[in-house]
């Protein structure tokens, strides 16, 4: 395990839902969720062993921020924005050289107007990275609504119309996870719509589980995404 990892356990989840209560060394304490959703909709949580990090940062309010729960023989990954690093650390590799050209790798910048997640400038590649926590073998997203995942799909669709390309990618913080499909939701219609729409106009989508490994989490496998369930 790495050695920045804390043990612990997961007491419960509080009304605010960055924060929880957690244990640690027979010790409970205050504890932040790197998460914007109420992760007991996905999760059962009480009593599952845990892996912390120490909060740096002295002005913050808890100790101890939950990276990861205990999930069969691996942990599924909390802190949903590693899936941009996971992603990032692996741009480079074989598994993605449908890219083409990835020697120059821009995170976080405007592109266009768009805050892309990843801009390959070789290539005019604007990548898009989403995070998914499902403990289902068949993973569905999006599992809530999202007027800015709606607005990114409509900004999407200008873009790929400019010329530029664009790589949507799915990647599942568990890594017992097989596939990946689009909601069916009602609530979801227009995402979905928007979606499809996109893909028609030449956007990429692909969807990969993560691992945590001792060296840290890693990009696990690709996994089939259904654009139709």
């Amino acid at each position: 395990m790495n050695s920045d990892l804390i043990l612990g356990t997961f007491v419960r989840e509080e009304k605010n839902r960055f924060l929880c209560t957690v244990s640690v060394d027979g010790h409970t304490e205050e504890g932040y969720i790197p998460s914007s959703c109420k992760l007991e909709n996905f999760l059962e949580l009480s009593g599952k062993e845990v892996l912390l990090k120490e909060n740096r940062n002295k002005s913050s309010r808890t100790r101890f921020a939950v990276y990861a729960i205990k999930y069969k023989r691996n942990y599924l990954l909390l802190k949903t924005t590693e899936a941009n690093n996971i992603i990032s650390d692996s741009i480079r590799s074989r598994r993605f050289s449908f890219l083409g050209k990835r020697n120059i790798v821009e995170k976080e910048c405007i592109v266009s107007g768009y805050k892309s997640d990843l801009f390959l400038p070789e290539s005019q590649t604007i990548i898009e990275i989403k995070s998914i926590i499902s403990t289902e073998k068949k993973a569905v997203f999006p599992t809530v609504y999202s007027e800015r995942a709606i607005n990114q799909l409509k900004k999407i669709n200008e873009l790929l119309y400019d010329g530029y390309r664009f790589v949507y990618v799915f990647v599942s913080l568990n890594p017992y996870v097989e596939n990946v499909s689009i909601s069916e939701d009602v609530r979801q219609c227009e995402f979905k719509e928007l979606f499809l729409k996109c893909v028609g106009n030449g956007m990429c989508c692909k969807a990969y589980t993560a691992k945590l490994t001792d060296k840290g989490p890693e990009l696990n496998k690709e996994i089939q995404l259904n654009l139709f369930r």
